[in-house]
């Protein structure tokens, strides 16, 4: 079986490294993918990007032009738009191609159209990284017009100008008749699809993301601390901040007042923020803070994982984030809010902690938990190890995705 994997990139950002981990896990288990994108930052012969310069330059002019199409909507929000307005030629050298299936996963900045994605036909496989694809322009929906419809009358009070989102709805609605087959990594984002007026009559399965458990693994945690220059004897708590400390959804002001609340609870309790640089005025957490910066290879990641104690995902809203399966896959529990795909990761006292949602007393209290009881602290990295062979490893998620192309086959 021949699969074509379509992504904006390979590795940058979470939906690419998401959508990358399933294309090796593929090809891992004997499934021939193939990954095309319109920005490779790796070298791996499996993935295809453009090739000369020329190339590259119209893969930036598209999403430049993109993201000028998006001025016309005047919105407080700031949530990633997309109209996916300019056609491309990606439905030419799909269909041309000797690939069975076609794998598509995040595939916005203007690299596929609205009605690009109509023309191609071959037997499609969508796996969601977000509410996109039946929502109008924006990533991540505030409000429900993709559940009730996108009208005048519902419009957010907090947007003006072109109402872009519903435009590239009823694009979407026109454009969108036969339907595809739709995996989501959690059971949040499947339940939102369902309940989508676009694609509430498609076939949609619930699927994890992937992770290499062979590489992703438990380390010796003094070592990893030697190697990351972090102090010894000291439970350290750690939170991802790409974006992090500004973006709304990602919560990071409900993890602070946590924190406050977890003054003097702690013995020696530090703070390691990866994914931020040490600002030039650092934020007082009541805790020393050490601030390991973009850790751009996996190693370090792991690195990580393995010296601090706890991670915690304080986010409003997510679908599946990677670094909570990162971290189980090293045994280190996830302290988290019980909202979107992160009760796909976490099981509640057993992998972790789930707070009760934007609770920040109940937050603290989880991230407490954990730490109060060497014992149960053990228990709890045994079983994030488990979970994470037994959900997301590659034979589990290559398994379950040959199962989807066999049906997408014979639709």
């Amino acid at each position: 079986m021949k699969v074509l994997t379509l992504n904006r990139y390979d590795v940058k950002g979470g939906a690419s490294r998401a959508a990358y981990r399933i294309h090796k896990a593929l090809r891992t288990e004997g499934i021939d993918s193939r990954m095309l994108v319109n920005e490779s930052l790796i070298h791996d012969e499996t993935v295809e990007g453009p090739g000369s310069y020329s190339d590259k330059f119209i893969v930036k002019v598209r999403h430049a032009l993109g993201e000028l199409v998006t001025k016309i909507l005047i919105t407080e929000s700031p949530v990633l738009h997309s109209p996916a307005l300019l056609p491309s030629n990606w439905p030419n050298r799909i269909n041309s191609s000797n690939a069975d299936i076609v794998h598509m996963h995040w595939i916005n900045y203007e690299m596929l159209s609205v009605e690009d994605i109509a023309r191609i036909k071959k037997p499609v496989v969508w796996t969601l990284h977000d509410m996109w694809p039946f929502c109008g322009a924006e990533h991540y929906a505030e409000d429900f017009r993709w559940r009730e419809g996108y009208k005048s009358k519902n419009r957010p009070g907090y947007e003006r100008g072109g109402d872009l989102n519903r435009w590239t709805w009823h694009r979407k609605i026109k454009t969108w008749q036969k339907p595809m087959h739709i995996v989501t990594p959690s059971n949040w984002l499947s339940d939102c699809a369902k309940n989508s007026l676009i694609m509430q009559d498609w076939p949609i399965c619930v699927i994890h993301n992937t992770i290499d458990t062979n590489f992703w693994c438990p380390l010796d945690k003094k070592f990893a601390r030697q190697v990351l220059q972090l102090p010894q004897d000291v439970p350290l708590l750690s939170f991802g901040a790409v974006g992090g400390t500004v973006d709304q959804r990602k919560g990071f002001d409900l993890l602070k007042g946590a924190l406050d609340l977890l003054r003097g609870e702690i013995p020696n309790l530090e703070l390691v923020i990866f994914g931020e640089s040490t600002p030039k005025i650092p934020l007082d957490y009541g805790f020393p803070v050490h601030y390991s910066g973009h850790l751009q290879d996996d190693i370090s990641l792991i690195a990580l994982y393995n010296a601090i104690d706890v991670l915690v995902i304080p986010s409003r809203q997510d679908n599946l984030p990677n670094t909570g399966v990162e971290s189980l896959a090293c045994g280190t529990p996830v302290v988290a809010f019980n909202i979107c795909g992160l009760p796909d990761i976490v099981s509640h006292l057993t992998t972790g902690y789930l707070a009760k949602p934007f609770d920040k007393e109940d937050l603290a209290y989880g991230i407490k938990w954990v730490f109060e009881d060497s014992a149960r602290y053990n228990q709890l990295s045994e079983k994030a190890r488990e979970t994470a062979v037994d959900k997301f490893s590659y034979k589990t998620i290559a398994k379950q995705y040959r199962k989807i192309y066999a049906s997408a086959l014979y639709m």
